[in-house]
This record gives structure tokens, sequence and C-alpha cells, in this order.
């Protein structure tokens, strides 16, 4: 009898996926989930869980191709353009700080790292999992198993950092703003109390406005009809994948996002399509096993050479970011502490920055007015810093720099 089949190799990768979970619950975000996984992967490879078991759920075929374009569109179906213009300047410190952590990493770094690793490993550190899976898989078309360890590796860490700076961060700011509320500087309306009850990870969505394109009745709408138009829209990316513009292939995984962004605006395609057609959780663990199968890969010896690199990447590469949220945050007149904070979405996204957030204004406020007041200053913006930076500029320089590899 073989009891080792697809079935129970689902069963371990789905365990230690739960673990990670767990262990996050527990700490409230402060540990994160992907690192307690990627830990419980690890050892599992060293002693008794076989090197190919995230390859034999079958998963990861499915994932490593359509399954991430479907997500990437999903990803870009969730994008309000409304939203992206009332923060504008959340987009333009988000921009500033990437681009100040890309600049430091890539003229520092080489002083102490191969070119191969920054490359390897910029990308996650700018955004989440879907830039890890880009750049993972063009690190293993390679044949470059150290690139592909630092991909996975930096995605899992960078959370230690983000978490405790972003806190700190929202900290700061929230304080100076309850301070200048409590002293009379700040005035609410009862209308600005009431709309400040819709922020928050749990407030209940408004109906969406009105498209171009009606939208379809519930009972036409399936889920199997929604995956239909999603995969009708990774397939179009991919065929765009294969224009030339200028010379210049855009990748196919940033093609996803735009069109999933357009179809969306137009009514096309549903906001978080995946979530609506239930297939969100299934595709999200394949895509997950797609990175935590990079680790497979990894000895004990190859994980101290690259431990060193990894963790000067990631504080070099946000220091950069500080800095240049320092500046932009002068220029564009507003707290440093926020503008920060902003930036630091890159090491984590979404939920974790709306847990973070929220978590905060509990912390701080006396009040449910109190907290309203602190999430409608802090909530918006950071919910669209975590667009900008993991799921927009990310995938874009996931794209560019798969092809320096």
């Amino acid at each position: 009898m073989t009891f080792y089949n697809a079935l129970l190799a689902v069963v371990i990768c789905a365990i230690a996926y739960v673990i990670g979970e767990w262990v996050s619950t527990a700490t409230k975000s402060w540990v994160p989930s992907v690192f307690v996984t990627a830990i419980v992967f690890l050892i599992g490879f060293w002693t008794f869980i076989p090197a190919s078991v995230c390859a034999d759920t079958t998963l990861v075929a499915m994932a490593g191709g359509i399954g991430a374009m479907m997500l990437v569109a999903n990803m870009g179906t969730m994008i309000s353009l409304k939203q992206f213009a009332e923060q504008w300047k959340t987009i333009v410190v988000c921009i500033c700080g990437l681009l100040g952590m890309c600049l430091f990493v890539w003229f520092i770094c080489p002083l102490f790292m191969g070119k191969n690793l920054i490359i390897a490993g910029l990308p996650p550190l700018t955004g989440g999992v879907v830039a890890t899976q880009i750049m993972t898989a063009a690190a293993e078309a390679k044949g470059d198993t150290e690139a592909v360890v630092m991909a996975v590796c930096c995605y899992c860490i960078q959370g230690f950092v983000g978490y405790p700076l972003t806190s700190i961060c929202l900290n700061k700011y929230g304080r100076a703003e309850l301070a200048k509320l409590r002293a009379g500087e700040i005035q609410l309306t009862e209308e600005e109390i009431e709309r400040n009850k819709g922020f928050g990870s749990t407030a209940i969505a408004k109906e969406e406005p009105k498209k171009l394109v009606p939208k379809v009745p519930d009972k036409w709408n399936t889920p199997n009809f929604m995956i239909a138009k999603l995969a009708c829209a990774a397939w179009l990316a991919s065929l765009l994948g294969q224009v030339p513009i200028f010379g210049f292939k855009l990748n196919q995984m940033v093609w996803a996002l735009i069109v999933g962004i357009v179809l969306s605006a137009l009514g096309i395609l549903d906001t978080n399509i995946l979530a609506r057609s239930s297939s969100s959780g299934i595709m999200m663990l394949g895509l997950m096993l797609v990175v935590f199968n990079g680790l497979s890969q990894c000895t004990p010896a190859m994980l101290g050479t690259i431990i060193g690199p990894m963790l000067g990447l990631i504080v070099i590469g946000v220091a950069g970011m500080g800095l240049f949220a320092f500046i932009i945050s002068k220029v564009l007149k507003m707290s440093f502490y926020l503008a920060f904070a902003n930036g630091l979405n890159a090491l984590y996204g979404f939920p974790p920055n709306a847990i973070l957030t929220e978590s905060v204004c509990d912390a701080l406020a006396d009040n449910q007015d109190e907290k309203g007041f602190l999430m409608s200053k802090m909530f918006p913006s950071m919910i669209v810093g975590g667009f900008v930076c993991v799921t927009i500029t990310s995938v874009i320089l996931a794209g560019i720099f798969a092809g320096l590899l």
C-alpha cells in the first residue's frame, strides 16, 4: 500500500501553511505567517518532508502559470481609480520611497554581494508574493538556485522590519493628530463622525457605482462564468505580452494587472472576482506553494551564505526608503511618519497593513469617535499605499528585473 500520493502532499503543505497562520494570529501578525511557514518547510525539507512535496500537490503547475495570471488580473479589479485620485500624495510618496529603496540597493549593495542576488531580492522586497513568484520562476529558468532562495527569503523575512517600524510611525502620527483633536484644534461635525465609521477592515462595502457595461444579473453571474471572464482577461494579457512596444515586450504579469484594472473599471470584471467566485483560497495556496517550492533546493550551507547579504539588502533598502520619504514629506508638507508608513507597505501589503492600522487606532483612541477620526486619517492612505507598492509597482519592477537575471 502506497501512503504517499498527491493528496497527502496537499495535506502536508496545508498543515505547514496553517501553522504559519495560527502563529501569526496568536501574535497579532507581529510574526509573519509566511516566515513561520517557510521555517516549517525548511526544517521539513532538511529532515522528513520530500523535496518534491509542493510539486507533488499538482497545485504548483496550475498556480505557476494560468493561476498566477488570474491572480494578478484579480488584483487589478480591486483597485479603485477614484480612491487613487483622492490619495495622490500617498501615490507620490510610495513611488518616491520605492525609488529611494531601489537606488540605495542598486548602488550600495554591489559592494558586498553579487548582482544576481540583488536582482532576485529587490522585487520581493518592494512587494509581495506575485513579485516573488516572478523572480523565483526567472531564477529557476536560469538554473540559479542561490537567487531562488534569496528571493524567497527576502519575501519571508521583510515583515520583521516592516511591522515594528510601521507601528512606531503610525503611533507617532496618531498621537500627534489625536492631541490636536483633544485640544480642540480639530472640530468634527456629526456628518464627519458618521462618515468615519465607514473606515476599517470590517466596514461594510458600499454598493459599487454604475459602470459602462451593465451588471450581469446574479442568477447568470455564476462562479463558473466569473472564472471564465477572468481566464479570458488572463489570456488577453498573455497575448499583449507578446507584442513589442518600442522594441520592448512588457511582462505578461504587468499586462494582467492593466487588463484587470481596465476591465473592472468598464464593469466587465467584478470587483475581487476570485473571492466572489469562492476561488481565491485555493489559488493563493497554489501560488504560495510555488514560492515555498524554491526552498526545497536550499541547504543549511546555502542559507548561511545568503543570510548576511539578505539582511544587508533589507536594511539598506529601508534606509533609502526612509530618506526619500523624509524628503518628499517636506515637499508635500505632510507628516514624515505617515509618509514612511505608507512606503513601508512594500514590506507586507494587504491585509497586514489594515490589521496594523486598526490595532494602532484601537490602542490610541479612548472612544469610537476618536478611533473613527484616526482611521479616517490613516486607513485610506495605508490601503492605497499597499496597492501602489505591492499590487502595482512591485509587479512592474519584477517584470523588468526578471529579464535582467
